[in-house]
């Protein structure tokens, strides 16, 4: 193990041999690293958190800190966070309060960029960007591929769907549909289908032109969301691509916050 001399590793703390702990980093006794880990200088892990294989984590990062809950009281809640992460300067993120489930996690292969912030019992899913200063409230659910550009805040319960594009700048009051582009020009509105990120992640033009044919009804129609709903559900069945209008339309069934259209 290649540890400074300035780095304070409590005992109970299990650091596998093969991680890297900088100068002045802090590990708490219940904090639990997987292989291959670089925390390089000024890091703090604390309390009951678990952290996955090959995670590099950069200088003046918190992880596992108290909530930003007044109604926690100390109790063990948990941070839990997957392998093949990159968490850059100065981020921040809370473990869970007893209210919210008890757990804040993160996935695996996630870049969070400097001072993102992951609230209290938030949820964020795999391969998700959060660019710079990118902040989520508590109790927030991010779904898997979602890229968050800088300067978000995203309200607390609020979900953003799978695949979702968030523009930087953009304020994230209610959910944000999955495979949207979603930004604010001056309000904040779904422009379509995240068109470049959907084909990077291998779509068939097929898949995008269901999709774009979905976001059509939605977003251009003038119907309201119940009956666009019906609308959506005719196109369900159409083989692969309908699969995704599938998971559109659960998405929509389940908000809460309502969505930005």
């Amino acid at each position: 193990m290649s540890v400074h001399p300035s780095a304070v590793i409590a005992p109970g703390a299990v650091v596998p041999g093969s991680c890297t702990v900088g100068p002045f980093c802090t590990i708490g006794p219940e904090v639990v690293l997987g292989e291959g880990c670089t925390l390089v200088s000024h890091v703090v892990l604390d309390g009951r958190t678990r952290i996955g294989a090959r995670n590099t984590i950069y200088p003046f990062t918190s992880i596992g800190v108290p909530p930003q809950d007044l109604k926690y009281g100390g109790e063990p809640t948990k941070t839990v966070i997957g392998d093949d992460n990159t968490i850059r300067e100065n981020v921040t993120i809370s473990r869970g309060t007893v209210g919210g489930g008890g757990v804040t996690r993160l996935g695996s292969n996630c870049l969070l960029m400097t001072c993102a912030h992951i609230g209290h019992d938030s949820q964020v899913g795999s391969n998700c960007i959060l660019a710079n200063a990118a902040t989520l409230a508590g109790h927030v659910i991010i779904e898997d591929y979602v890229t968050l550009g800088a300067f978000c805040p995203v309200h607390q319960h609020c979900i953003v769907g799978k695949y979702a594009f968030v523009g930087g700048g953009t304020i994230v009051t209610q959910d944000v549909l999955p495979f949207s582009l979603t930004s604010s020009r001056r309000e904040n509105k779904a422009f379509g289908i995240n068109k470049i990120g959907l084909a990077r992640r291998g779509f068939s033009p097929q898949r995008l032109q269901t999709l774009q044919k979905a976001f059509r009804q939605l977003l251009a129609a003038r119907m309201n969301t119940t009956q666009a709903l019906e609308k959506l559900k005719a196109l369900k069945d159409d083989g692969a691509a309908g699969e995704d209008v599938a998971m559109l339309v659960a998405f929509l069934e389940r908000s809460e916050r309502g969505v930005i259209k």
